[in-house]
């Protein structure tokens, strides 16, 4: 049934990477009876062992119970489970429980914040949080206003807390943070606002502030070694961070990084990708405007970088590139490479040496990707490693405005932060996807600190000439960058996947469903209607023998921002209450943790 690592394996895997990683994690999540970390592991896969639950049974899954977080909002994330006790967390204002799974879910503690509101119209796409973090009997929460919270696990109580960032300047939170070594690693929001993106490591003990890591600005702010951090074989430069930007404008450039990360304790390094250039008008910031939408490669311990890797250079359709980083090893061409895995907003689906960043795949994971003809895939050509853009797609033409139509994927693009899954029995990424196109018209914009930066206003709409949907759920082949299988689905698919060794995956609908499919061919297998529609993460852990699977459900975020915030000016939300208006024919607003088990 479970694969459990026993103690002495735990201690020997510790003590063999010598504390590269921080131990308490390693040990917690190398028990899958546990879910200690959103993404499942620090390799971000989204794989459980436990295969209590199969392909077999798992059509006869019931409701186990229930829980109510109390708040409407969009709920992203998915709960922790450390030993006996679960931990939930919710939107605005980012409540934490702790559940007593001995006792019927008791709430043990809740830990309320007392955060200005103010910061909610600030937040760009949903007041969302996607979840909290566990290490060293600590429980870390970064709420919206930026307070990083370590609480302790048992009690709730506050250990420390510290300020990462200025709402008033527009930076806020939506994400998760990494506990890596004895330091978190934590990320900032804010690129509608036009703040300075950046990454900052905090002392896990004691709150103090190790490092920060921008995503541009001068060598010793983006904390690079102009001569021995590589793009695409070629070390960066002097002031890389600087020379794609006119003027001071790399000071309000955006970049922000409120995706996933991931660590690889082998390598040591840390992986994670920067968001989209301010402001989304591309004419008003000329050049690449590095190192914006990057993947980049860092060392936890003084935040240097190793690598970058630029996407989309000189953004012209906010294809942020916060998507999460999947580290696997994959048989490549013949030869085994430790790879990283990465879904992009624009569309195209990118395999990279993780020790080197070595570019090996790029290929689109949705057929229906126009801006694009492809990536350039020649290391001797100048265009190596950059999208060839098609003209009728762009957005500016010769430093001017160019209102454009029919563009895909839409600014959400092919697939948002919805994390994917990874099964090393099958070999295949499973992806949550948007299929939707815009339109796109560019305006000029000032810089005002604190209010929206944008300057674009978008229509979005389902792919056409396609399968009238806005969303598939697909399997793909990273090694060769083929979709294995797609299912269609009505709304996009903003829901993370799980995958397990019970050869079955989970993903959630926008309309409410929980489905599970066959890891191999895609077919349904099961599904279940949820009070709310589901774009938090699916998640598993074992109880007293019995393996369990949970869900949040509670419509929101950018997809459903229209029903979270009660918009209906269909240009609202950054184009996507009109996109998504007839979703609220099938589902209302909610707040629910549901959990599901097999029958006695």
């Amino acid at each position: 049934m479970k694969k459990v690592l026993t103690g002495a394996a735990v201690l020997l895997l510790s003590s063999s990477i010598s504390a590269l990683a921080n131990d308490s994690v390693m040990e917690a999540t190398g028990d899958a009876t546990q879910w200690a970390i959103q993404t499942g592991d620090y390799a971000n896969t989204r794989y459980s062992e436990l295969d209590q639950i199969n392909k077999d049974n798992v059509g006869d899954l019931q409701v186990a119970w229930t829980f109510s977080t109390g708040v409407l909002r969009g709920h992203e994330g998915s709960p922790l489970v450390i030993g006996d006790t679960m931990y939930v967390h919710t939107p605005f204002p980012n409540t934490v429980y702790a559940l007593d799974l001995n006792n019927d879910g008791r709430i043990i503690w809740k830990y309320e914040p007392k955060q200005d509101p103010d910061v909610i119209p600030v937040m760009c796409c949903d007041t969302v949080n996607r979840g909290l973090a566990y290490a060293d009997g600590k429980i870390f929460l970064h709420q919206a206003d930026t307070t990083v919270v370590a609480l302790n696990a048992d009690s709730g109580a506050v250990e420390w807390s510290v300020v990462n960032g200025d709402p008033s300047k527009g930076e806020t939170n939506t994400a998760t943070v990494l506990p890596v070594k004895d330091k978190l690693i934590v990320g900032i929001s804010g690129g509608e606002f036009g703040v300075q993106g950046h990454v900052t490591a905090y002392n896990i003990e004691t709150g103090a502030q190790e490092w920060r890591a921008y995503s541009m600005g001068p060598d010793e702010q983006i904390l690079v070694d102009p001569e021995n951090t590589m793009h695409l074989g070629q070390p960066v430069g002097t002031d890389s961070g600087l020379n794609t930007w006119e003027g001071d404008q790399w000071k309000i450039g955006g970049g922000t990084t409120w995706g996933w990360y991931s660590y690889d304790p082998e390598a040591d390094l840390i992986y994670y990708g920067t968001g989209n250039p301010s402001t989304w008008n591309p004419a008003q910031r000329p050049g690449d405007n590095r190192w914006s939408m990057t993947i980049m490669a860092r060392d936890p311990d003084d935040g240097m970088a190793k690598w970058f890797y630029q996407m989309t250079p000189h953004d012209e359709w906010d294809f942020d590139g916060i998507n999460e980083m999947l580290l696997t090893d994959q048989e490549i061409d013949g030869q085994m490479r430790k790879v990283l895995t990465h879904f992009d907003r624009n569309g195209f689906g990118y395999t990279l040496d993780r020790l080197t960043g070595e570019l090996l795949v790029a290929e689109k994971f949705d057929p229906q990707v126009n801006w694009a003809t492809e990536v350039n895939m020649d290391p001797n050509s100048d265009q190596y490693g950059r999208p060839q853009v098609v003209a009728q797609y762009s957005t500016e033409q010769n430093g001017e405005d160019v209102n454009s139509t029919g563009i895909c994927p839409a600014a959400l693009g092919s697939k948002d932060q919805q994390p994917a899954a990874y099964s090393p029995k099958t070999e295949l990424f499973y992806v949550p996807t948007n299929h939707v196109c815009m339109d796109y018209e560019p305006f000029r914009v000032s810089y005002t600190a604190g209010q929206p930066y944008v300057g674009a206003t978008l229509a979005m709409y389902p792919a056409p000439n396609s399968h009238g949907g806005m969303g598939n759920f697909i399997a793909w082949d990273g090694k060769k960058g083929e979709i294995k299988w797609s299912l269609p689905e009505q709304f996009s698919v903003w829901s993370g996947a799980l995958a397990t060794a019970g050869d079955i995956v989970f993903y959630g609908t926008l309309e409410g469903y929980i489905k599970a499919v066959d890891a191999a061919t895609g077919e349904e297998l099961y599904k279940f209607k949820t009070p709310s529609g589901i774009i938090g993460n699916v998640m598993t852990y074992e109880h007293g023998g019995k393996q369990y699977i949970g869900i949040l459900s509670g419509v929101g975020g950018w997809a459903g921002i229209g029903l979270a915030a009660g918009l209906t000016n269909p240009n609202d939300g950054l184009g996507a209450v009109g996109g998504y208006a007839s979703l609220s024919n099938y589902t209302a607003l909610g707040g629910q943790l549901t959990v599901f088990a097999l029958p006695n």
